[in-house]
């Protein structure tokens, strides 16, 4: 049984092998990873991950289709022979971490308790910066521990999923937040689970990206979201730009929905000792190292020279004056949603 996850990267080198080293950890095999419009030595160092064998790099550089980067790479992943092939496959971002939680926390031990999934909701834990205000070169997962409740009632982004699916025919192409072109001969023998273990309604085969909030969704697994990092990274994320809406720049609003940090969660480090070797094998490549070490300075770099125009060097400033978000009650989320679901382009309004 071959598990393949998707990546698409910019400017993400400091960051990858940690990423990789961890999915390796927990099951995964192959990896597909298409990068575009590098300058900290990203391509570079896919291209000598290529090399060394079990992960395809694909230069990403358009043009691209009107859902964006991302959206353009999935399409183009769907025709690749190592993604036709794999029996199960899971496009995510480098930001994202596989955490499960039954067995050995491994993908077979997942696939153990719940042996007849079509597909299997990965729900986002939020995971927020924990009050890092300057990057360092230090393991995600070892610095930023500090996470949203398991219960959450809002927002509803909170909720969103990446789905892991079996490529048996059901779904012909991977999408950014669930499968896509359906064959509709066999949804009806489609079998979605959430995180939790529970069978979810035939909504689920073709239009949710969000699984029902207000309730745990991670007792079997969860997927660890770490979208802002230290306050310099999320400058540098602001820089970079977005995967799938490349047009939107990431201001606060982004920042305020995410930066939640009322619980620890170490429940990943189950497969500490694990990934720890794993990266120490990649790092024991002198080429992998040398351009980790060179990306770390390229960030460091790069941030101080956002630092001189004022866009960056105002969004920073905001940054440092923008407490830890809170979570909301069932009241006031509840409020909220009575409204949302009056509005008929609101994606929550479906819930």
């Amino acid at each position: 049984m071959t598990h393949l996850a998707i990546l698409c990267v910019r400017n993400e080198a400091a960051f990858l092998l940690e990423w990789l080293a961890h999915h390796r950890a927990v099951g995964f095999e192959e990896f597909v990873v298409f990068s575009n419009d590098c300058s900290d030595g990203t391509d570079t160092m896919l291209d000598r991950l290529q090399a060394l064998g079990g992960l395809t790099h694909i230069p990403n550089e358009g043009p691209y289709d009107k859902g964006g980067i991302q959206f353009t790479a999935l399409k183009a992943a769907a025709k690749l022979p190592q993604v036709q092939k794999a029996d199960w496959i899971l496009p995510l971002d480098v930001d994202e971490f596989v955490n499960i939680h039954t067995g050995d926390n491994s993908l077979n031990a997942l696939h153990t308790a719940l042996p007849d999934a079509t597909a299997i909701t990965l729900t986002w834990r939020l995971f927020g910066n924990a009050g890092q205000t300057r990057y360092q070169d230090t393991q995600v997962l070892e610095t930023f521990t500090r996470c949203a409740p398991r219960v959450m009632h809002w927002p509803w982004r909170a909720a969103m999923f990446k789905t892991l699916y079996r490529n048996d025919g059901t779904y012909r192409k991977p999408g950014v937040h669930r499968p896509r072109d359906p064959d509709k001969a066999r949804l009806a023998n489609a079998r979605w689970y959430d995180g939790s273990g529970r069978a979810l309604p035939d909504s689920f085969k073709t239009k949710r990206i969000f699984s029902n909030f207000g309730q745990d969704n991670h007792a079997l697994v969860q997927l660890n979201h770490y979208p802002l990092g230290a306050l310099e990274s999320y400058v540098l994320k602001a820089d970079r730009g977005r995967a799938v809406h490349s047009d939107d720049l990431l201001g606060l609003d982004y920042f305020v929905e995410r930066n939640f940090n009322t619980e620890a969660d170490n429940s990943i480090h189950a497969v500490a000792a694990a990934r720890q070797a794993e990266l120490t094998s990649l790092k024991s490549d002198q080429t992998l190292a040398r351009l980790h070490d060179a990306a770390v300075v390229w960030r460091k770099e790069r941030f101080e020279k956002l630092l001189t125009s004022d866009p960056f060097r105002a969004l920073f400033g905001r940054l440092l004056m923008t407490p830890p978000s809170q979570p909301l009650s069932r009241a006031d989320a509840q409020f909220l949603l009575h409204h949302a679901r009056l509005d008929p382009k609101n994606a929550a309004g479906a819930h």
